[in-house]
This record gives C-alpha cells, sequence and structure tokens, in this order.
C-alpha cells in the first residue's frame, strides 16, 4: 500500500510540477504527517524531491528529472477504456484503478501532450443517464463485471415481464453494455444468446467454474445486430395520424422520434398540419403513448386505436367529472 502511495506522489509531481502537502494529502486521501514521512522516504531512495519555502511554494522534483516508473497492472489497464467515464467506473468497482491509470498515462506524455490531454479532459464530459431519470441502481453490477472479465459463470435470480416474474439462470457473461444510464449483460444461456438488465437481477452467486467464448466474439457488433433486431421485432403494426401544426413545431423538443422522423418528411396541408404514418408496437402501448399529446394527435387509422384512446379520455373524464 504505501509503495504504491510514494509511486503516487511521484507521478503527481511529475505531473503537475509542484503540490503543496496539503494539496498531496487531499489527493490521496491521507493525512499531513504521512505525505511529511512519505516525502522523506522518496528522498532517501534518491529521487531528487526538494521543497520551495514560501506562500507559492510546494513539493517539486528537479527540472528534468523523469521516472519510468509507470507500468500500469491488470486492472488499471482494463480500466483505461472508463478513464473520463466516472460516473460507470465507480459503478464497476474501478473509480481507484481508473484514476491510477490515468495517472500513470499522463505521466508518460510529453509535457505539451499532457497540456493537450488535460485540455481535452476538462472540456469535454459524458454523462450517460438521460433527461429526467437517475441513473439505475445495479447492486450486483460489480459481481457481473468480474465474471465478465474472468469468464466464469454466474448464477442469478431474475425478475422479468413475463410470467413467471422471478426465474433461475445459469449465464455465461460475454460482456457489459451501458445505454441511456441501464446496463445490460449479454450472456449465453442454454436457450442461446439473451441480453439481461443488469438492475433486474435479484440474486447473483458467483461460481469458478470458467467459460470458453467463442473466438473472434464482437461485442460492438453483437449489440448493433442485438438493437436492429430488437426494432424490427417490437412494431407489430401501423397507424396513421394526424399532427396539428402546433405539434409539428413543437416535436424537435419532444422525445417522439418516430413521429418526428415521419412528419419531417410529409408535405403540410394549408392549416399547417400533417398526415403521417408511423409503426406502433401496440394498441394499448400506442394509445399510452398518443393520448399524452392530447388534442393535437388525432389517430385516423386503425378504429381499434380511436375506440382505445376515446375509452381512456372517457376514464379521465370519469375521474375528474365524479
Amino acid at each position: 500500500m504505501r509503495s504504491s502511495r510514494l509511486l503516487s506522489i511521484l507521478l503527481l509531481l511529475q505531473t503537475r510540477r509542484q503540490l503543496t502537502a496539503r494539496e498531496l494529502a487531499d489527493e490521496l486521501e491521507v493525512s499531513l504527517r504521512t505525505i511529511y514521512r512519505d516525502v522523506e522516504a522518496l528522498a532517501a531512495a534518491g529521487v531528487p524531491v526538494y521543497a520551495d519555502q514560501g506562500r507559492a511554494g510546494g513539493y517539486r522534483l528537479v527540472e528534468g528529472y523523469r521516472t519510468r516508473l509507470t507500468g500500469l497492472t491488470e486492472q488499471e489497464a482494463a480500466a483505461l477504456f472508463l478513464v473520463g467515464m466516472p460516473g460507470p467506473a465507480a459503478a464497476l468497482g474501478l473509480t481507484e484503478q481508473t484514476s491510477a491509470a490515468e495517472l500513470k498515462l499522463l505521466a508518460a506524455l510529453a509535457p505539451n501532450q499532457r497540456d493537450r490531454a488535460g485540455r481535452l479532459k476538462n472540456r469535454f464530459h459524458l454523462d450517460v443517464p438521460a433527461w429526467y431519470q437517475d441513473a439505475e441502481n445495479s447492486p450486483h453490477l460489480a459481481a457481473v463485471a468480474d465474471a465478465v472479465l474472468h469468464d466464469r459463470r454466474i448464477k442469478v435470480l431474475y425478475r422479468r415481464w413475463e410470467e413467471p416474474r422471478e426465474v433461475e439462470r445459469v449465464l455465461e457473461p460475454y460482456g457489459l453494455v451501458l445505454k441511456s444510464g441501464s446496463w445490460y449483460v449479454v450472456a449465453a444461456t442454454p436457450g442461446g444468446m439473451r441480453t439481461y438488465r443488469v438492475s433486474n437481477i435479484l440474486e447473483l452467486t458467483p461460481t469458478d467454474e470458467e467459460f470458453e467464448r467463442p473466438p473472434g466474439f464482437d461485442l460492438a457488433r453483437h449489440w448493433r445486430d442485438h438493437l436492429d433486431e430488437f426494432e424490427q421485432s417490437r412494431f407489430t403494426a401501423e397507424a396513421v395520424v394526424r399532427l396539428s401544426a402546433r405539434m409539428v413545431r413543437r416535436l424537435p423538443d419532444l422525445s417522439y422520434p418516430l413521429l418526428l422522423k415521419a412528419s419531417a418528411a410529409a408535405v403540410p396541408a394549408e392549416d399547417g398540419s400533417v398526415t403521417v404514418t408511423v409503426p406502433i408496437e401496440s394498441i394499448g402501448n400506442a394509445a399510452f403513448q398518443f393520448i399524452r399529446l392530447g388534442a393535437d394527435l388525432e389517430v385516423l387509422e386503425p378504429a381499434e386505436l380511436r375506440a382505445e384512446l376515446a375509452r381512456l379520455a372517457r376514464s379521465v373524464l370519469d375521474v375528474y367529472e365524479s
């Protein structure tokens, strides 16, 4: 533990040029006394570290000194793809490794490269969760990630939409995907490849059973194919709808991409309204989505969807007019 901290002090001074004892203590979450002892240990080991006195002073390395002790550990190397994404790194239990990997990368760069890397870090930020919702709480995420990294089977109790709601599964987890603040595990099962939402895992039991993933498996390509298949399978019918001119203007600010795409290609009527055809998942789902748009959207076809919208509207009236 101390050797890791000594290396961190050395790399911090190399990348930031000068730091006070307080800044080092805050960075490494240790006491000032610990920093004083560690700096003395570095000096005793031959590291040319010295202290500038005064209000603007701090610890520095002799100009031109550079250490090459920047080798990454296995976990730090695995965490490199999460540098710049502190939220996902923390969710996977890799915060410390990610910070250490980033520090070692910066230490290995020349000063001008390091400055450019710092500018990029301070000018671009990835915020994963969608608007109006927090990232999901997935207490078993770290255990799933560990199984993914070590190719080990896991036993899970999973909550799904179908009956029976809770099912037991043995998974061979191939990879994790983060989409709109939700984590999904792509896994092989006796029934074939499946995708599971990690937050729906109720219980998880790790095993020592290793599995062999097929050579050439590409997680990104598999996920793209999975999304394409999902999009094709979830739409079972179509609806013809008329959007008012006001709704056409509001669509870019609303989360209705299918309506927005269809209306952009439609020719407006004299009053500015457009009539478009959009795919729908089911009568019930479409009615729930469309009723939120009120009178600015009128369903023309199918008749079953019009009837369901009328039923929903009457049920709302019954609540507020009773």
